[in-house]
């Protein structure tokens, strides 16, 4: 199903060791960007929640957040007594170079890397009940993304019955338009005297409508408007090819516009620029 990429979950996962929420974010973006906000003792679970993220989602820019509202941070953990040493001693040598150094924490000294034992073995006795819930939460954000999708899908709908409408209004004009032309140059030509062949005359003239035909365009159109409709129905992330689809929808609209000399054509092509532009704003926001 179509998707979007703007969503939003929390999961609670309650344990023995506390509370713990995963909170998922994610936002318009042109490509899959992920960023990973875990506790230092559970950062082992990052992989995996990548590889989760990455196997559902296809774009979007997409923040994951897991907040540790039990004891398992705060659990006591010995500290390696040999890297305190070293660190220390690293500390007194620094201290004496830069005198005017504020002294170092206790506190920082916990947060150096190894120096905590005992939070490998909290992350993985916490693993598994909490990558459950992560699947809960992302279970969640895609049902939030394709709800979401199906709404702008369905007012993608709208505005391309309302596109089809403005098309075959112009096609209707299209013929009066092209014969009004074609009266106005041979009056222009009578007017002048010119004393041309007339069977030159009518091949020039007849060249001359054809350029300003735009029956291939709104041909064009009708045919994006249904490879639109098939993409909308189809399976998966359709992002970038309605994008595409969008910018040939502004091409053909704006060669109408151009090669159009009807006030009626002028005005129904700048109500199709208009649903084309709010179309491709509803686009920027599917995976």
């Amino acid at each position: 199903m179509i998707a979007s990429m703007t969503g939003f979950s929390r999961h609670a996962v309650t344990l023995d060791a506390g509370v713990f929420d995963w909170e998922l974010k994610s936002v318009n973006h042109r490509y899959l960007e992920l960023r990973v906000h875990l506790p230092d003792h559970l950062r082992s679970l990052e992989g995996a929640v990548r590889n989760r993220l990455k196997a559902r989602l296809a774009r979007g820019k997409v923040d994951v957040a897991l907040r540790d509202r039990g004891q398992a941070e705060a659990s006591p953990a010995a500290f390696d007594h040999d890297r305190v040493r070293v660190l220390a001693d690293a500390c007194a040598e620094i201290a004496g170079m830069l005198p005017q150094s504020a002294p170092v924490s206790p506190l920082e000294v916990l947060r150096w890397p190894g120096i905590l034992q005992g939070h490998e073995d909290v992350s993985e006795a916490l693993a598994e009940p909490l990558l459950a819930g992560f699947d809960a939460a992302l279970d969640a954000l895609v049902a939030m993304r394709a709800a979401e999708g199906a709404a702008l899908a369905d007012g993608m709908r709208t505005r391309l019955d309302a596109l089809l409408e403005h098309c075959r209004a112009i096609q209707a004009r299209r013929q009066p338009m092209l014969d009004e032309q074609r009266r106005r140059i041979l009056a222009r030509i009578h007017e002048l005297d010119l004393n041309l062949d007339s069977r030159r005359l009518e091949q020039e003239v007849a060249l001359l409508a054809q350029r300003m035909d735009i029956a291939e365009e709104l041909d064009r159109i009708e045919g994006h408007v249904a490879a639109v409709r098939d993409t909308l129905d189809g399976n998966g992330p359709a992002g970038r090819r309605l994008d595409f689809l969008m910018q040939e929808f502004n091409r053909e609209a704006n060669t109408i516009a151009s090669k159009s000399h009807d006030l009626e054509i002028t005005r129904a092509t700048v109500e199709m620029k208009v649903l084309i532009e709010q179309l491709r704003e509803q686009v920027q926001n599917l995976e």
